[in-house]
Protein backbone atom coordinates (compact mmCIF):
# COMPACT_ATOMS: atom_id res chain seq x y z
CA UNK A 1 0.00 0.00 0.00
CA UNK A 2 1.51 3.45 -1.01
CA UNK A 3 0.06 6.29 -0.93
CA UNK A 4 0.82 10.00 -2.34
CA UNK A 5 -0.36 13.35 -2.52
CA UNK A 6 0.46 15.38 -5.46
CA UNK A 7 1.76 18.84 -5.04
CA UNK A 8 -0.29 21.73 -5.43
CA UNK A 9 -0.62 24.04 -8.42
CA UNK A 10 -0.44 27.22 -6.20
CA UNK A 11 -3.10 29.81 -4.88
CA UNK A 12 -5.57 32.08 -6.48
CA UNK A 13 -2.78 34.95 -6.42
CA UNK A 14 -0.22 32.41 -8.23
CA UNK A 15 1.81 31.29 -5.76
CA UNK A 16 2.82 28.02 -5.00
CA UNK A 17 1.07 26.44 -1.61
CA UNK A 18 3.77 23.37 -1.04
CA UNK A 19 1.54 20.25 0.16
CA UNK A 20 3.25 17.43 2.64
CA UNK A 21 3.61 14.58 0.27
CA UNK A 22 2.83 11.39 1.93
CA UNK A 23 4.28 7.87 1.74
CA UNK A 24 3.37 4.61 3.72
CA UNK A 25 3.85 1.44 3.20
CA UNK A 26 4.11 -2.08 5.16
CA UNK A 27 7.04 -4.18 5.09
CA UNK A 28 7.90 -7.44 5.91
CA UNK A 29 9.05 -7.71 9.79
CA UNK A 30 12.74 -8.99 8.92
CA UNK A 31 16.03 -7.15 8.07
CA UNK A 32 15.26 -7.05 4.13
CA UNK A 33 11.73 -5.62 5.22
CA UNK A 34 13.95 -2.94 7.58
CA UNK A 35 16.60 -2.33 4.31
CA UNK A 36 13.67 -1.83 1.84
CA UNK A 37 12.22 0.91 4.30
CA UNK A 38 15.47 2.85 4.13
CA UNK A 39 15.96 2.81 0.71
CA UNK A 40 12.33 3.54 -0.37
CA UNK A 41 12.14 6.61 2.59
CA UNK A 42 15.65 7.88 0.55
CA UNK A 43 14.02 7.75 -3.04
CA UNK A 44 10.40 9.28 -1.97
CA UNK A 45 12.68 12.16 -0.02
CA UNK A 46 14.93 12.49 -3.30
CA UNK A 47 11.79 12.98 -5.85
CA UNK A 48 10.35 15.62 -3.20
CA UNK A 49 13.10 17.63 -3.51
CA UNK A 50 15.20 16.47 -1.26
CA UNK A 51 18.52 15.02 -2.87
CA UNK A 52 20.35 11.59 -1.40
CA UNK A 53 23.58 13.88 -0.21
CA UNK A 54 21.37 16.59 1.64
CA UNK A 55 20.96 16.78 5.22
CA UNK A 56 17.58 16.36 5.46
CA UNK A 57 17.22 13.19 3.39
CA UNK A 58 20.80 11.61 5.22
CA UNK A 59 19.00 12.39 8.91
CA UNK A 60 15.44 10.86 8.16
CA UNK A 61 17.18 8.35 6.15
CA UNK A 62 19.16 7.27 8.89
CA UNK A 63 16.13 8.14 11.79
CA UNK A 64 14.10 5.37 9.44
CA UNK A 65 16.52 2.97 9.77
CA UNK A 66 17.24 2.84 13.16
CA UNK A 67 13.35 2.99 13.53
CA UNK A 68 12.60 0.00 11.16
CA UNK A 69 15.47 -1.78 12.50
CA UNK A 70 13.92 -1.68 16.19
CA UNK A 71 10.62 -2.82 15.15
CA UNK A 72 12.38 -5.77 13.12
CA UNK A 73 14.04 -6.45 16.83
CA UNK A 74 12.02 -5.84 19.52
CA UNK A 75 8.28 -5.37 17.92
CA UNK A 76 8.06 -8.21 15.50
CA UNK A 77 5.52 -10.56 15.78
CA UNK A 78 5.59 -13.25 13.72
CA UNK A 79 3.23 -13.18 10.69
CA UNK A 80 2.74 -9.41 11.09
CA UNK A 81 4.49 -6.99 9.30
CA UNK A 82 5.46 -3.13 10.46
CA UNK A 83 4.41 0.03 8.94
CA UNK A 84 6.19 3.29 7.74
CA UNK A 85 4.65 6.72 6.97
CA UNK A 86 6.60 9.38 6.01
CA UNK A 87 5.53 13.63 5.50
CA UNK A 88 7.29 16.47 4.07
CA UNK A 89 6.62 19.13 2.23
CA UNK A 90 6.69 18.65 -1.50
CA UNK A 91 9.68 21.03 -3.13
CA UNK A 92 12.17 21.63 0.14
CA UNK A 93 10.35 23.98 1.94
CA UNK A 94 12.83 25.62 4.19
CA UNK A 95 10.05 26.03 6.89
CA UNK A 96 8.76 22.76 6.69
CA UNK A 97 9.27 19.51 8.66
CA UNK A 98 10.07 15.71 8.04
CA UNK A 99 7.97 13.33 9.92
CA UNK A 100 8.90 9.64 9.86
CA UNK A 101 6.48 6.75 11.45
CA UNK A 102 7.38 3.25 12.25
CA UNK A 103 4.56 1.40 14.01
CA UNK A 104 4.62 -2.55 14.74
CA UNK A 105 2.40 -4.88 16.73
CA UNK A 106 3.92 -5.75 19.49
CA UNK A 107 2.60 -2.78 22.25
CA UNK A 108 4.65 -4.11 25.72
CA UNK A 109 8.18 -3.39 23.67
CA UNK A 110 7.55 0.59 23.92
CA UNK A 111 10.92 2.34 24.04
CA UNK A 112 12.07 3.27 27.84
CA UNK A 113 13.15 7.04 28.33
CA UNK A 114 16.50 5.21 29.29
CA UNK A 115 17.21 4.04 25.89
CA UNK A 116 18.32 7.55 24.72
CA UNK A 117 21.51 7.49 26.74
CA UNK A 118 24.85 6.33 25.25
CA UNK A 119 25.57 2.91 25.08
CA UNK A 120 29.08 1.74 26.55
CA UNK A 121 31.80 1.99 24.06
CA UNK A 122 32.37 -2.26 23.67
CA UNK A 123 28.14 -2.32 23.31
CA UNK A 124 27.39 -3.96 20.32
CA UNK A 125 23.63 -2.75 20.64
CA UNK A 126 21.57 0.60 21.91
CA UNK A 127 22.59 3.25 19.94
CA UNK A 128 19.69 3.43 17.74
CA UNK A 129 17.40 5.61 20.07
CA UNK A 130 20.15 7.50 20.81
CA UNK A 131 20.79 8.78 17.64
CA UNK A 132 17.01 9.01 17.03
CA UNK A 133 17.34 11.34 20.48
CA UNK A 134 20.31 13.62 18.90
CA UNK A 135 19.30 13.91 15.52
CA UNK A 136 15.05 14.53 15.93
CA UNK A 137 13.94 17.62 16.34
CA UNK A 138 11.39 15.72 18.43
CA UNK A 139 10.64 12.14 19.08
CA UNK A 140 7.86 9.60 20.95
CA UNK A 141 5.92 6.79 21.40
CA UNK A 142 1.99 6.37 20.96
CA UNK A 143 -0.12 4.07 20.46
CA UNK A 144 -0.92 2.83 16.60
CA UNK A 145 -3.10 5.65 14.61
CA UNK A 146 -6.97 3.90 14.38
CA UNK A 147 -6.76 1.90 17.39
CA UNK A 148 -4.89 -0.73 15.77
CA UNK A 149 -2.88 -3.20 17.55
CA UNK A 150 0.76 -2.47 18.84
CA UNK A 151 2.39 1.32 18.87
CA UNK A 152 3.75 3.88 16.60
CA UNK A 153 7.39 5.57 17.32
CA UNK A 154 7.42 9.12 15.82
CA UNK A 155 10.59 11.49 14.41
CA UNK A 156 10.53 14.88 13.68
CA UNK A 157 12.74 16.63 11.65
CA UNK A 158 13.46 20.47 10.45
CA UNK A 159 14.33 20.89 7.39
CA UNK A 160 15.88 24.37 8.50
CA UNK A 161 16.98 25.65 4.70
CA UNK A 162 16.83 24.81 1.23
CA UNK A 163 17.40 20.84 1.21
CA UNK A 164 20.50 21.25 -1.72
CA UNK A 165 21.56 23.65 1.21
CA UNK A 166 22.41 21.35 3.62
CA UNK A 167 25.01 18.29 3.90
CA UNK A 168 25.87 15.40 6.46
CA UNK A 169 23.18 13.50 8.18
CA UNK A 170 24.44 14.99 11.41
CA UNK A 171 23.80 18.91 11.13
CA UNK A 172 20.58 20.39 13.20
CA UNK A 173 19.25 23.47 12.07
Amino acid sequence: MTTENAPSRGTAQGQPTPTPGEFAMRFTSTPRGARLARRLVAHRLAAWGYPYDSGPNATATLITSELAANAVRHGRVPGRDFHVRLTAPVGGDPAGTIRIEVSDTRAEGRPAPTATAAAAPDAETGRGLYLVSRLAERWAVGPRPGGGPGKTVWAEIATGSKPSDRSGPFQRP
